[in-house]
């Protein structure tokens, strides 16, 4: 093992928990547009508690922006807490990388409360140096 390829990988992996970090910041905060333009314009958000994946950028931020003024609407603040990430590079430009996600509900005046407790699979493709998500595939641990 030389050090380039240590040094490489944990650049690798440091750019990745970097992405899922500003992500899951812009859909905590509402701003379900932006959190929609980090994936690819084909990209798919395909869920097991959802009937049919969500195909699109637009269609993507559609139902980000629903959900997000829906939790609004009701005085709910979500957050999303991302670990034990695993990066496993396919090529230059594409990695399969996946994690544990837990998403945590505090409702105005109220106590917090973990919601769901899920994984996340994502294939993420680097364009003109920026990583997006092509392809995530969320399960709910309830659900599996």
């Amino acid at each position: 093992m030389t050090t380039t390829a240590i040094t490489t990988t944990a650049e690798l992996y440091f750019e990745v928990q970097q992405f899922y970090a500003q992500q899951m910041h812009l859909l905590d905060d509402g701003k379900a547009e932006e959190w929609a333009e980090t994936f690819t314009e084909d990209g798919v958000f395909a869920a097991n508690a959802h009937p049919e994946p969500a195909a699109g950028r637009s269609v993507i931020a559609a139902a980000a922006r629903k959900a997000t003024d829906d939790y609004a609407a009701n005085g709910v603040q979500r957050r999303h807490w991302l670990g034990m990430v695993s990066v496993e590079r396919r090529t230059e430009d594409e990695v399969f990388a996946q994690c544990y996600a837990l998403v945590i509900e505090t409702p105005r005046g109220g106590q917090a409360a973990i919601r769901v407790s899920t994984r996340c699979d994502d294939t993420l493709v680097n364009r003109d140096g920026r990583w997006l998500v092509q392809h995530r595939q969320v399960t709910r641990d309830d659900l599996a």
